[in-house]
């Protein structure tokens, strides 16, 4: 998975599947862009990402997580339902503001 941590007012945790960065999805209305500038960022195992998602989600953070592998993870955090996870052409996301 890329983690990348964008420091702002409000800091942003963007979490995507390795294998989705640069693509597109696209469903009716609705698109999905995985930009490289905005979720490229440091190649990580589960645990590590867990970790971070663990710490941010006590802070005061917005998460934008893409693919199967960060859902899932993001599941395990406990950051995110099942029923906060939403899908365009199969590839599930979630958008977190806490």
């Amino acid at each position: 998975m890329l983690v990348k941590v964008i420091r702002s007012h409000r800091d942003i945790v963007a979490v995507c599947d390795s294998d989705i960065i640069g693509r597109k999805f696209e469903q009716g209305k609705f698109q999905l862009h995985v930009k490289e500038n905005f979720f490229k960022g440091e190649e990580m195992a589960e645990q590590e990402v867990l970790k971070i998602l663990k710490k941010m989600s006590k802070e005061d953070a917005t998460f934008n997580i893409v693919g199967k592998e960060s859902t899932q993870t993001a599941l395990k955090a406990g950051i995110i339902t099942r029923q906060g996870i939403k899908k365009i052409q199969g590839v599930p996301f979630a958008l977190v503001l806490l």
